[in-house]
């Protein structure tokens, strides 16, 4: 008879490939692994010799072995931030795509595993003509406000169609306002 333990498992956010709980870079791509709070997918995997029952194991989460303790409950380490705020495709083949944000730093940009850069707003698969650079913008919230700087992109950034961004000095971005980086168009808004 075969008994099966559960693993837990890390969805890549860019490949969908299952890594192991506790893996730090996605197996099959090399994107960054987040726990983000949202339950993963576990994967059964037979013990030799077990009685065909399925059973959990002891502990899932050894890595967290001592914390509650130290007075860290279970479901705080598993709580991923609220997203405060939100960005829309509104134009192309991604048309309505979004990307929530919710650190206080979002960079955006396009995804390079052998550069090292993992962008929040990644625009890799939503930018054939590769318009939007590597690291191509950053929208930070400071003290209530939101700002988006230009990171030296090849092709810029604009804020509702005015002048293009100086690179490296922040511009204030508000509830609706439209962003374009290289061609892509994007809508900011404000989770409520």
């Amino acid at each position: 008879m075969t008994c099966f333990f559960v693993t837990p498992m890390i969805t890549c956010d860019r490949c969908k490939t299952e890594n192991l709980d506790g893996s730090q870079y996605c197996d099959e791509c090399g994107a960054p692994l987040r726990p983000n709070g949202r339950p993963n997918p576990v994967q059964k995997r037979p013990v030799p010799g077990g009685n065909g029952n399925h059973a959990p194991s002891p502990n899932p989460h050894p890595e967290f072995a001592g914390r509650v303790s130290a007075g860290l409950s279970f479901s705080a380490l598993h709580s991923a931030p609220k997203p405060h705020a939100r960005l829309v495709i509104e134009k192309g083949r991604s048309t309505g795509k979004q990307f929530m944000l919710s650190d206080v730093e979002a960079q955006i940009g396009r995804w390079d595993a052998d550069g090292g850069i993992f962008p929040d707003v990644d625009l890799d698969t939503d930018d054939p003509e590769a318009k939007v650079s590597r690291r191509h913008a950053r929208i930070t919230l400071s003290n209530g406000q939101y700002f988006l700087e230009d990171l030296g992109s090849t092709n810029g950034t604009f804020i509702n169609r005015g002048k293009r961004l100086p690179p490296g000095q922040r511009q204030a971005l508000c509830d609706g306002d439209e962003i374009i980086v290289g061609k892509t168009f994007l809508r900011f808004h404000i989770v409520k």
